[in-house]
């Protein structure tokens, strides 16, 4: 028997190169922001304190191009299953009976997939999340306690609130739930305190920390923060640190960010910053107009900068319970900032700092910040959440792990996708990706480790990456990018040279018809294969030949 288990243990080393001891298996927590710019934390370029996130990009490794799904309930579907979204059958949102084409629109996590949690559980993890699921709400077999998580505390719907416990947003404890929709809940693990989500969320965080700490076993833990999603609500005395940092308005604060990046390395000097899109001046607006304007900013840094103290307490509780140096953190988020509502944002002309005190905890889309200031947040890019343009689908990515990561402190510049998180997390957990799970066939994952990266090596690249939501789109190879708002109109397809060009300034594709049919030619084919399109085949091919027709 001796014998039998060295030689399975040997051949194991030999086809998985990345295998652990069961009692050195790395911790991985994933933590989450929701509607984060590409250009908002310290690191990345931007003027929010964010000091834990910086700390844990200079002992790690930044990712310069790393791509989400550009929209909330995509992106966590197929992050958590290493599927595209549509593969997962979440191509739109929930609920589902507002965009039912299909499969691959079904609206919660298809049992054709397998998630994170649930690989990582048959290979000894304990399981655990806390936060914001969105990827699967109306039945218990759609939550993450029927998903892998053995712990979960959180709200299986959107949250849309800091304060209080919205309608449909009710709050479950391991598949129980513990509080209602209300105005006035319970910081249950600290009924002393106020209860705020982004504080709530990481209370939890904490405890199964513990609790994994005190049962010696590997952790994986997704954290999913709302932060910094509208509206927009944060602690007093957060705000008032940015007192008067905006002021001066969204004039110049692109500019700064861009050369920030390029500072730092994460952007090539050659940069050329996107083009502000349609915004008034500054000095445009009255008085009163840039006072309340500025004062909208100065809320969403303090949401982003509580978000960031958050990240400081998991830190120091990994390393009270001697967790930190093998733990894989990893931080991105779910798409670019969000533009709503308008220019301005919600309720723009109604809640004003005069009467701060009736809206402050109003909740709901009782205010946003708009799309003059989701402009500086996504800088230098173009667009915003919802879209395939840069601005709305590349994210920053930190990974950060002391005893994994090779010359920390690095910036990689290999372009990555959400999907290669999964692949990262077999990969560390020294496991295999399943071809069958529960009865069903599971459809293969679409990512890459992004191990080699952390451990200063090559690896394969994508052959390309895609993104599609709503009709918006990209196909990406290599250094070329063909992207457009509306993938049903030929017309509308945009090409770019990122290497050269990474804030999509100079559309190309008049100049090169026939890298831009190449690419077009991959989207057809990836959109046919995960079902994206609700077109009959005849007329993909009647759009293909037209797009061909065009080119010529």
């Amino acid at each position: 028997m001796k014998i039998k288990s060295l030689l399975l243990t040997a051949m194991a080393a030999l086809f998985s190169p990345f295998i652990f001891a069961e009692n050195a298996k790395p911790n991985v927590i994933l933590i989450m922001a929701d509607d984060m710019g590409y250009s908002d934390l310290g690191c990345y370029g931007g003027e929010i304190n964010t000091p834990n996130l910086d700390a844990l990009a200079a002992g790690g490794v930044r990712f310069s191009q790393f791509y989400n799904g550009a929209r909330c309930c995509p992106t966590r579907a197929s992050l958590m299953t290493g599927l595209y979204p549509h593969e997962a059958g979440m191509g739109a949102m929930t609920p589902s009976k507002f965009f039912d084409r299909g499969p691959s629109y079904q609206g919660f996590i298809s049992s054709n997939a397998v998630t994170i949690a649930e690989v990582l559980k048959k290979a000894g993890y304990i399981t655990a999340m806390t936060g914001k699921w969105h990827a699967g709400n109306y039945q218990p077999d759609q939550w993450p306690e029927s998903r892998g998580f053995e712990k979960f505390y959180g709200i299986h719907h959107w949250v849309d609130s800091y304060w209080k416990v919205l309608k449909e947003c009710d709050v479950y404890h391991d598949g129980r739930l513990v509080i209602q929709p209300t105005d006035t809940p319970v910081n249950q693990l600290h009924p002393d305190q106020e209860f705020y989500t982004t504080d709530v969320f990481t209370d939890w965080a904490l405890t199964y920390i513990d609790e994994a700490g005190a049962a010696k076993k590997p952790l994986f833990m997704y954290v999913a923060y709302n932060a910094p999603h509208w509206p927009l609500e944060a602690p007093d005395e957060d705000i008032a640190h940015y007192k008067g940092m905006y002021d001066e308005g969204w004039e110049g604060l692109r500019e700064k960010r861009l050369e920030h990046l390029i500072e730092m390395g994460l952007l090539p000097k050659h940069t050329t910053l996107s083009k502000a899109e349609n915004r008034p001046d500054w000095n445009s607006l009255s008085e009163d107009d840039r006072k309340n304007s500025a004062f909208r900013r100065e809320i969403y840094a303090a949401q982003i900068d509580r978000m960031d103290q958050n990240v400081g307490r998991i830190v120091k509780k990994l390393k009270e319970r001697e967790m930190y140096k093998n733990t894989l953190i990893l931080f991105l988020s779910d798409n670019g900032c969000s533009a709503e509502d308008g220019m301005l944002g919600y309720k723009f002309k109604e809640n004003r700092i005069q009467n701060f005190p009736r809206w402050r905890k109003a909740s709901g889309r009782s205010s946003s910040q708009g799309k003059t200031w989701s402009n500086v947040s996504n800088a230098p890019f173009k667009k915003h959440k919802k879209v395939a343009f840069e601005g709305g689908s590349r994210t920053p990515l930190i990974a950060h792990w002391p005893e994994g990561i090779k010359n920390p402190g690095r910036i990689s510049h290999e372009p990555g996708h959400i999907t290669d998180i999964m692949s990262t997390c077999i990969d560390l957990a020294g496991t295999v990706y399943p071809k069958e799970y529960n009865g069903n066939q599971i459809k293969p994952a679409s990512g890459l480790s992004l191990l080699p990266l952390l451990q200063a090596k090559q690896r394969d690249s994508h052959k390309a990456i895609f993104c599609e939501h709503w009709n918006s789109a990209f196909v990406r190879s290599k250094n070329w990018k063909l992207v457009t708002l509306n993938y049903q109109d030929p017309r509308r397809w945009e090409l770019y040279n990122l290497n050269d060009d990474p804030c999509e300034t100079q559309n190309l594709r008049s100049e090169f018809t026939e890298k831009t049919a190449e690419l077009y030619d991959l989207f057809i084919n990836w959109s046919s294969d995960v079902r994206v399109l609700p077109k009959p085949a005849s007329m993909l091919e009647k759009s293909r030949e037209e797009l061909h027709i065009q080119n010529n």
